[in-house]
Order: structure tokens, then sequence, then C-alpha cells
């Protein structure tokens, strides 16, 4: 009976000695990662991971190579405003590295999407995105490892130069040819042509003083709100930090939000409207009540919005001494 008893324990100890050997998946050696790789990504300049394929090829040891992994959520539900752009610039970037002088089997580029990979998420304590990250082939990531994407933005060219400080590779981006703006210019050059060919027995409308006013005024409000800023660097539309909160005013003067341009262009309108009402009432050719209505509006006006951009610049400029009607 005891004879029996060692032989039954045993088997069972063989039984899941041999059921746990099959249930784990063998690690990859080195040299079936990196062929596995290189033939995925012979085919495409970015490849695309799941929480399986990014412990495998990323997190997996050893490695000769650095990755750069952009974290996203491009499924629609998932709003995010910048990711979709954010993939576009990337890809460029990927598309410029695949086609230059430089391009190595020591770096690739992939990308996890929060739908397909949401334990990567977690792993790497995630919880906002566009994410941009460094993995060298060697050591951890460090902090400058991760791509400050609210001060330098996500155009292609913040990328290449941050990989650049990060890898010591330089990619010279190309972007593909834009026929969109020169298209745009040709009709709106046209529908000008046109229209003035069709009032061309009365032109006075060219000397309408408001008119032009109004032109040069949405023009100014355009150039000092940041729009050609927004243009050249690429920012965000706004920022979501780790716990959820919305930033819409960046927090340095180094930097800013698409939307900020637009909140700093309406400041800016309303204070330039005080001053017009202001003025008007200054010269007295209306109705006293009228008049009197017209300064105190315009008062308020540039009192209270002046402040409000002088609260802002204060957020953004610490140590800034003055402010008007707000801290």
């Amino acid at each position: 009976m005891k004879a029996l008893t060692i032989c039954l324990i045993s088997i069972l100890f063989i039984y899941i000695g041999f059921a746990g050997g099959q249930s784990k998946k063998p690690s990859l050696s080195l040299e079936e990662r990196f062929e596995q790789l290189n033939f995925v990504y012979k085919n495409r300049p970015v490849v695309k991971f799941n929480g399986n394929q990014f412990r495998t090829y990323v997190k997996g040891a050893p490695r000769n190579y650095s990755m750069i992994v952009m974290f996203t959520a491009l499924a629609p539900q998932r709003q995010c405003m910048i990711c979709r752009h954010a993939s576009d610039e990337y890809h460029i970037v990927s598309n410029s590295f695949k086609h230059s002088p430089s391009y190595s089997k020591k770096l690739y580029f992939a990308i996890v999407d929060f739908d397909e990979g949401s334990d990567v998420f977690q792993m790497m304590k995630l919880n906002t995105a566009p994410v941009f990250m460094h993995f060298p082939a060697k050591g951890k990531p460090q902090k400058a490892d991760t791509m400050d994407i609210s001060r330098v933005g996500v155009s292609a060219e913040e990328i290449s130069k941050w990989i650049a400080d990060r890898t010591d590779i330089q990619i010279h981006v190309i972007r593909p040819p834009n026929y969109l703006g020169t298209v745009a210019a040709i009709i709106l050059c046209g529908l000008v042509a046109g229209f003035l060919y069709l009032r061309r027995n009365n032109l006075d409308f060219l000397y309408n003083k408001t008119m032009w006013g109004m032109t040069s005024l949405f023009f100014c409000f355009t150039m000092i709100s940041g729009q050609m800023w927004n243009h050249i660097r690429g920012p965000p539309f706004l920022h979501q930090g780790q716990n959820g909160q919305i930033a819409y005013i960046h927090g340095s003067s180094q930097g800013q939000f698409v939307v900020e341009t637009y909140i700093i262009m309406i400041l800016n309108a309303a204070v330039v409207i005080g001053m017009i009402l202001l003025t008007e009432a200054a010269r007295g050719k209306r109705d006293p009540n009228k008049t009197k209505i017209m300064a105190v509006t315009g008062l308020i006006l540039v009192s209270v919005f002046f402040s409000l951009l002088l609260s802002i610049f204060r957020t953004k400029t610490q140590g800034y001494p003055y402010r008007l009607l707000f801290t």
C-alpha cells in the first residue's frame, strides 16, 4: 500500500511538471527575436504591438537594438484629438529613417494602441496618450527617454531631434508632397479674380475702411495669439494630466497649446472692442445716454479682459509682479 501511494504521488508530480512545461512558452533567443522583428519590419515603417509582442520585442532581454514606441489611442471612441496627428508625424519620421543614409537595424519604430494593449499601459503606468518613449538596447529607460510633447509638440522635426538626442542617429525628415495649400491658393485667387471681374463696374467696396480695418484686426489677432508658432511647432490641442485634469493653458512661457491661442485671441479681441467703444464714446457725437453706456461697457471690457491676459501671463512667467483685477 505504501509503495502504491509513493508511485501515485510520483506520477502526479511528473504530470504537473509536464503540464507546467507545456503551458510555459519558451522565450525567444536574440537571433530569433531579431529575425522575426526584421521580417515584420521590412514591409512596414512602424510595427504594431499587442501586450505579448511588447513584452517579447521591447521588454525582452537581451536586445542589441533600440526601440522607439508610441503609446496611443486611435479608436474614435477614445476621443484623442491629437493622437491621429501625432501618429501621422510619427510615421513620417519612421518612413524618413527607412530611406535615410543613417538607416540601420539598430533602431526600430513601434506603436501600442490602448485598445490592443491596455495591459501595456498598466505595466508602464500610463493614463494619457500619446506618449513617445525610447527603450535603449541596454539598461532601463530614463526620464529623458520620454519625450516632453507638452513642451516641444509632436511635429516630425521635434520627434527626429529627440531621437537624435537619445540615440545619436540623425534622421532627416522627408515630408510627402502636399499640394493642398497650392490648390487652395489657386482656388482662392480664382474666386477673388472672378468676384472682381463681376464687380468691375462698381469697385467702391475696395475703399471701405471698415472692411480693411476688420481684415487687419483679424490678421493681427491671428499673429499675436501664436498661430504661427502652432504651425511651426505643432503643439497638442490641450493637455490631459495623469489624474484626468485638463489644462488649457501651458504652465511655461516656452510652450503653449492650440486651444490657448484661441483663448488669447478672444481676450485680445474683447480688449480691442472695449478700446473702440471708449474711443467712440469720447467723441461725444451720440446721445449722452448711449455715450455713457458705451463708455462704461468699454471700461468693463478693457479692465476685465486685460486683467485676464495679465493673469495668464503671470501663470506662464513665474515672478511677474504686476496684476490688475485678478491674481
